[in-house]
Order: C-alpha cells, then sequence, then structure tokens
C-alpha cells in the first residue's frame, strides 16, 4: 500500500474541503446496478473523497452525479477506507475524464473566470 507522502507527492492538485451532495451509480453484486445518494466531502480538480453507503472494490468505475449540478462524471475507486460506525465508507476517487470545472467551486491558486 501507498505511504500518505507518496499519495500526496502523486496529487495533482490541492484538495479542498466541502460538503456537496452527490448520487453514485455503480454495478454492485453479481453486477446488479446500484446508487445511493452520498456526499462528497472533499475535492479536488482530479478526485474526491467520498461518504457513500456502500463499498465498491478499488479499481472498480463509479459515477458520480453532482446534486447541485446534476453534471455527472465517471470516476475510478481508488482508496476504499473501513466502515465507520455509522456505516458509511470513505472512497478516494479520481475522475477518468476531467472537467474544467466539475465541482462548481474556484480552487486556490486559479483566476475566477471571466
Amino acid at each position: 500500500m501507498a505511504t500518505v507522502r507518496a499519495m500526496i507527492e502523486r496529487r495533482r492538485s490541492s484538495r479542498v474541503p466541502i460538503r456537496i451532495p452527490i448520487k453514485v451509480f455503480a454495478n454492485g453484486f453479481q453486477g446488479q446496478p446500484h446508487d445511493a445518494p452520498a456526499e462528497a466531502i472533499a475535492v479536488s480538480r482530479h478526485g474526491a473523497l467520498l461518504r457513500v453507503a456502500f463499498s465498491p472494490d478499488p479499481g472498480s468505475r463509479i459515477e458520480v452525479s453532482n446534486g447541485f449540478s446534476e453534471e455527472t462524471r465517471e470516476f475510478r475507486v481508488i482508496g476504499v477506507g473501513a466502515p465507520r460506525e455509522d456505516g458509511l465508507v470513505e472512497l478516494g476517487v479520481e475522475m477518468l475524464y476531467p472537467a474544467h470545472n466539475f465541482w462548481g467551486i474556484q480552487f486556490p491558486g486559479e483566476r475566477p473566470l471571466a
């Protein structure tokens, strides 16, 4: 498993702590479709930390729909945390085809769009 230092050095953009309602779509057990409301708790230009009610396999692909813009993008699961007391799981994900502003926020060090 990668060390925390290696993961930080590998990160392409800074994370912003934020709460964005999302919906996550994935293939569940035996390929059955699975969708669930969830929450992005930290986002970056290239990925996010999500809090969800199910545990997909690392390397699997999921779709995330932004609850504010309703835009949907495909992500790859790169890390799955242990289930918390409330039953939720934290997922580290990377966006497969980054959109300029999927999350709808201004990231640190960026100039505002005119």
